[in-house]
């Protein structure tokens, strides 16, 4: 069974990957760093609903794996105490809050360089 920490940090890889064509360049022009190639790096573009949909579909997944069906535990084990679920829900919605964002910045990025 895949583990919550391994189905969110695939997750976020996807994340990435689908806003490496926007983020990316605007990362690189607020270190300084510019010139003509950067208009290149937009190769990830049709990409990126592919990688938006795996991110969507592995935070579901985490989602279930945490709301719906929470893992059973023995007593005295360290997944059978409630802060380390309460830890782990709060980290979950955390990442979804930056994913989400990630995911969704070429919609609202042009807002924020004009």
């Amino acid at each position: 069974m895949i583990s919550n920490k391994r189905t969110i940090l695939t997750a976020t890889l996807a994340a990435i990957g689908a806003s490496a064509c926007c983020i990316g360049p605007l990362l690189l022009l607020s270190l300084g760093i510019s010139g003509t190639w950067i208009s290149s790096l937009t190769a990830m573009e049709p990409y990126s609903p592919i990688f938006a949909g795996i991110t969507i579909i592995l935070l579901c997944w985490a989602f279930y794996r945490l709301y719906i069906t929470p893992e059973q535990c023995d007593d005295g084990k360290l997944c059978a105490d409630k802060k380390v679920l309460r830890n782990q829900r709060i980290i979950f919605w955390i990442i979804c809050c930056i994913l989400i964002s990630m995911i969704t910045f070429q919609y609202y990025a042009e807002y924020i360089i004009d």
